[in-house]
């Protein structure tokens, strides 16, 4: 029975309300042993079983997967016992706060505004998604904010400017009108709230500068010149056609030394 129950169970909440939680089998656990996953609010009451596990190569259950997860105050309890042929298996239990295990979402919608003449920018986002927090001053923020230029050349060492706040806008006071930037945020706990005290994931970095404005001209001077000769062409052709259509419509002047043709004749004729 020794070296029968799991170790370094572990779980982790994302995207909200996802939750995988894993663990190692025993240290002696044969290829037929099986373990189970429960949880729930209290022990031995309600308590629910795992529906999608995950499994090793020998189809042994070695975490779970989870969905519609919501963080509350309590501490839920988690249960992992098991069984193999002709032998008890040692159980595992642990309570868990789950706040202490979500893994925050990026900060939303970062926005970059920069004036070239104060050579500053202003850089406004929103908190990260949760399913608990309603107090937006819970968080504080890493910001890091790379000159590109500099990070294509060596990334190494690329100068980057890297600030902590815990307010929901951040001016860059650095901003050259001759560079392009990049900015990336991430939130973690501000220190007197229930959100977990490790830093959450980064946000999609944010390109701002000169030259993303430079590649826009470049565009326009491409584009310009090939509008104004797509309307010259249509212009010339209007005007070819209007000159064909009134040419048509006035009647030449009747050649009087020309010889009468038949048809003439019966024109003649027709009209006396």
């Amino acid at each position: 029975m020794n070296g029968t129950a799991i170790s370094n169970f572990a779980c982790v909440i994302f995207n909200v309300s996802f939750m995988n939680c894993t663990w190692h089998v025993g240290r002696t656990a044969t290829e037929d042993t099986q373990y189970f996953l429960y949880w729930g609010s209290f022990k031995n009451e309600n308590v629910t079983e795992c529906q999608n596990y995950i499994t090793d190569t020998h189809g042994r259950h070695i975490g779970c997967r989870f969905q519609n997860v919501t963080i509350k105050d309590s501490r839920p309890y988690f249960l992992v016992n098991g069984s193999r042929s002709r032998q008890s298996i040692q159980s595992y239990e642990d309570y868990i706060k789950l706040y202490k295990i979500e893994k925050l979402t990026p900060p939303l919608n970062v926005t970059v505004n920069c004036t070239e003449a104060s050579r500053r920018c202003s850089i406004w986002w929103q908190p990260p998604r949760t399913s608990h927090v309603e107090n937006m001053s819970c968080f504080k923020y890493e910001i890091v904010i790379e000159n590109k230029a500099d990070a294509e050349k060596n990334p190494k060492t690329a100068s980057k400017t890297t600030e902590i706040t815990e307010n929901d806008s951040y001016l860059y006071e650095s901003f050259s009108s001759g560079k392009r930037y990049s900015v990336k945020i991430r939130a973690t706990d501000a220190g007197f709230c229930r959100v977990s005290s490790n830093w959450g994931e980064w946000s999609t970095p944010v390109e701002f500068g000169t030259q993303q404005f430079t590649s826009t001209s470049s565009y326009m001077l491409f584009l310009i010149p090939s509008l104004a000769a797509g309307l010259t062409f249509l212009l010339c052709m209007t005007v070819r056609a209007y000159f064909k259509k009134t040419s048509a419509a006035v009647p030449q002047p009747r050649d009087p030394f020309r010889e009468p043709s038949p048809m003439d004749f019966q024109g003649e004729e027709h009209q006396l």
